[in-house]
């Protein structure tokens, strides 16, 4: 788990945990990453497996251009804290570059097809695909497999998700990927303002 949420678990500052794990003075096992994130593993607030589905576990981060390499290490970070919190074992991190617009994206792919994976882990359902989320969980659930999303978090009203997913389709193919959402936001705000 993250040192923001066991700190405000046990009562204290996150600042005093991050010293602490500093200075190895942590009352419980710490993890650092590469990126410098530190992951704590209390064995008090990680359940045990709650694993249903049987199979390999693999988190999936996925960003949408080469310039956020940062961020997709960082997500894949979380992703693998929020695994190791449920409680699984050997978890598989695979990250990829690519728009979640793209239905040609390799690993996603891969990982899709792979009869050997059980349990994929998202951060966001964006993060996976773009439309047709739920198309995807389908598919997997008919082959006993299952999609966890972290942050499932949605707009509250499916007319407007709706929209933004077509507004974003169709500015992608006049626009180009990238500023797809950028114009997608523009038509949504001036459709509100209206």
């Amino acid at each position: 788990m993250l040192v923001r949420e066991w700190a405000s678990r046990e009562g204290l500052n996150p600042q005093t945990v991050w010293k602490w794990c500093r200075e190895g003075k942590m009352p419980v096992p710490v993890e650092h990453t590469a990126t410098g994130m530190w992951l704590i593993h209390d064995s008090k607030y990680e359940p045990q497996s709650t694993h249903v589905a049987s199979g390999r576990t693999v988190c999936y981060a996925r960003v949408s251009s080469g310039d956020q390499k940062d961020d997709l290490q960082r997500q894949a970070d979380r992703l693998k804290a929020f695994a190791l919190a449920m409680g699984m074992d050997d978890v598989q991190v695979v990250s990829e570059v690519g728009s979640g617009m793209n239905e040609r994206r390799r690993k996603l792919n891969q990982l899709l097809a792979d009869a050997t994976v059980g349990t994929i882990i998202v951060e966001h359902r964006d993060r996976l695909a773009r439309l047709n989320f739920g198309l995807i969980e389908s598919a997997l659930t008919a082959q006993n497999r299952r999609i966890i999303v972290v942050d499932d978090r949605e707009v509250d009203d499916d007319l407007v998700c709706d929209m933004t997913e077509i507004l974003t389709s169709f500015c992608a193919r006049l626009y180009g990927r990238r500023a797809a959402k950028h114009k997608a936001q523009a038509a949504l705000q001036a459709a509100q303002d209206a």
